[in-house]
C-alpha cells in the first residue's frame, strides 16, 4: 500500500521512547495527527510525550492497542516500528496479521526527507552533535529548517526542530543512522560522514561491512549533491556528488589556531568561500572542533555568512548526555554518552585536557553483550587513560546473555585503579574517597538514572 501522509490520521509507535522514534512521533503530532504508542518502561523522555498529549502504555498486549487505531480504515493508520522490537511482539504480530501498514522508523523518515531538500549526518561517532549544531546554525540564522536529532539538543530541550514556516520550503537535517543499515532509505542533497569505524557488528560482522554500508549511503545521494567527510575516514568517492575534506590537517575545511580559553576551544575556519575567524566553542574536545568546522562547511553552501555561523556556534550549548555538565564545583561532574572504544577515548582526553592536573574517576556502563565481546580490550585501554574506574555490569537493551561475556573481560585488562559496582553501591563507593576532583558517567544504557543521585550526593558531601 502506497503512504499519503496526508491522508493519515492515526499514527501509533511501537517503541515511541527511543530517541529517533519519539521525534518522529512529535513531528507527527506537530502536524495535526493523532498519536499514541507502547514502549517497555518509564523514562523522563516518555513521561515528557505523554505532558504532550501523546498517550502511552507499557504493557505489550493486544487490548491496549487504540480503539481509533482498530477502527480506522487501514489506510488512515500508520504504524511505525524500531528494530529493537523483538520478533516475537504480541501488538507487532497481531497488526501484521491485520494488514496495517507498518515501517520502520528509519523508512517513515526516508519518507519526509524525500520531499524537501535534506542534509543527511551520518558516521560512527559525531553524528548527534554534528547533526544538532548545524541544525542550531541554521535556525539561529532564520532557516526554515526541520531537524530529526539522536538527542536532546540543549538550547531546544528536544530531539525535534520544527520549521517555523511549515507551508514553505524547508531544510531538513537529519541524523543518518548506520544501525540497521537505517541510513539507506535516505536520500539527502548533502551527506556528510563524521567517522566509519567498526561498530554494531551483531549486524555487520566486520568492518568491511561497515564500511560497504556506508558506500551504499553515499551512492544513495541525489546526483550533482555534496559529501563532506572527515580527512580520516577511507571510503569510495561517487564520481557524480562534489566530495570534500575536513579535519586538522588537509582537505578544503580545515581548523586552524586552535586555543582554549576560559573552557571554550577558539579557532578560524577555513572553509572554500570565506574563513569564518575567531568561532568560540562551548563543548570541549578535538571531535568537536571537527564537527562544528563541518557543520559550518555544510551551513556555508546552503547560503550562511561567516557572521551567521560564527554567532550560531557561539550560541550552541550542545546535547544533552553529551559532555554534559552536572555539578561544576567544588567537584566536577560530566555526564556523557559514549558507548565506543574511540568515543570513550576521545571523551576522556578533553575532560584530561581541561583539567590536567585533577583525578579523574570514571563511572563506566558497558552497552550490549555483543559490543562488549567485540571491543573488551578497547575499552580497557580508552577508560585505564583515567586515574580511577568503577565499572558496571553490561547494559543488555535488546540482546540476550552471551556465555563468557561479562564486564569482567574488561575489567581483567584495565591498567588503572578500579573496582566493580552496581547503581546502587557506586555512591557507597565514593564515599569513601578523601577527595573527589572530577568525576563523569558514561555509558547509552540506563546509566542515566545515577545523575540525579550522584548530583545530590556531590551537592550535600
Amino acid at each position: 500500500m502506497k503512504l499519503d501522509i496526508n491522508k493519515l490520521q492515526y499514527t501509533y509507535f511501537l517503541g515511541v521512547g527511543g530517541i529517533g522514534m519519539s521525534a518522529l512521533a512529535r513531528w507527527f503530532k506537530a502536524i495535526g495527527k493523532e498519536v499514541a504508542g507502547y514502549d517497555k518502561t518509564a523514562t523522563p523522555l516518555t513521561n515528557k510525550l505523554e505532558q504532550e498529549g501523546i498517550t502511552i502504555h507499557y504493557e505489550d498486549t493486544v487490548d491496549q492497542i487504540p480503539q481509533e487505531v482498530l477502527s480506522l480504515p487501514k489506510e488512515e493508520v500508520l504504524v511505525v516500528y524500531t528494530p529493537a522490537i523483538p520478533k516475537s511482539h504480541q501488538e507487532y504480530n497481531y497488526l501484521k496479521e491485520q494488514g496495517f501498514v507498518i515501517l520502520k522508523r528509519a523508512e517513515v523518515l526516508g519518507l519526509i526527507s524525500a520531499a524537501h531538500f535534506t542534509v543527511g549526518v551520518a558516521g560512527t561517532h559525531g553524528k548527534t552533535t554534528t547533526s544538532s549544531m548545524l541544525a542550531h546554525i541554521l535556525y539561529h540564522a532564520g532557516r526554515n529548517c526541520t531537524a530529526f536529532l539522536g538527542g536532546i539538543a540543549t538550547n531546544y530541550e528536544s530531539n525535534l526542530l520544527l520549521a517555523p514556516k511549515a507551508e514553505e520550503k524547508q531544510l531538513v537535517v537529519v541524523e543518518a543512522d548506520e544501525f540497521d543499515r537505517s541510513f539507506l532509505h535516505l536520500h539527502p542533497a548533502i551527506e556528510v560522514i563524521t567517522t566509519a569505524e567498526a561498530d554494531h557488528l551483531d549486524i555487520y560482522g566486520d568492518e568491511n561491512a561497515v564500511k560497504d554500508s556506508f558506500n551504499a549511503y553515499i551512492n544513495n545521494m541525489v546526483e550533482g549533491g555534496e559529501l563532506y567527510i572527515h580527512e580520516g575516514v577511507e571510503l569510495e568517492q561517487a564520481d557524480t556528488v562534489k566530495s570534500f575534506r575536513y579535519g586538522m590537517k588537509e582537505g578544503e575545511i580545515q581548523a586552524k589556531n586552535i586555543k582554549i580559553k576560559e573552557h571554550k576551544v577558539v579557532f578560524d575556519i577555513a572553509l572554500p568561500q570565506f574563513e569564518v575567524p575567531n568561532v568560540q566553542l562551548s563543548v570541549p574536545g578535538e571531535h568537536n572542533v571537527n564537527n562544528a568546522i563541518v557543520a559550518a562547511a555544510v551551513a556555508a553552501s546552503v547560503g550562511l555568512s561567516a557572521e551567521e555561523i560564527a554567532a550560531g556556534i557561539a550560541t550552541y550549548k550542545g546535547v544533552k548526555r553529551r559532555f554534559e555538565y552536572i555539578v561544576k564545583e567544588p567537584t566536577v561532574y560530566i555526564d556523557d554518552y559514549a558507548h565506543h572504544p574511540t568515543e570513550v577515548k576521545a571523551f576522556i582526553s578533553s575532560v584530561k585536557e581541561l583539567y590536567p592536573n585533577k583525578k579523574l574517576t570514571v563511572i563506566f556502563q558497558p552497552h550490549l553483550f555483543t559490543r562488549t565481546r567485540d571491543f573488551a580490550e578497547g575499552f580497557a585501554q580508552s577508560l585505564s587513560l583515567a586515574d580511577k574506574v568503577l565499572l558496571m555490569d553490561i547494559y543488555p537493551a535488546r540482546e540476550e546473555p552471551i556465555e563468557g561475556v561479562t564486564a569482567q573481560l574488561i575489567y581483567n585488562q584495565l591498567t588503572t585503579e578500579k573496582c566493580m559496582v552496581q547503581e546502587d553501591t557506586v555512591i557507597q563507593v565514593l564515599e569513601r574517597e578523601e577527595s573527589l576532583e572530577v568525576i563523569a558517567t558514561i555509558g547509552a544504557g540506563n546509566i542515566d538514572r545515577l545523575v540525579t543521585p550522584l548530583k545530590r550526593f556531590l551537592e550535600q558531601r
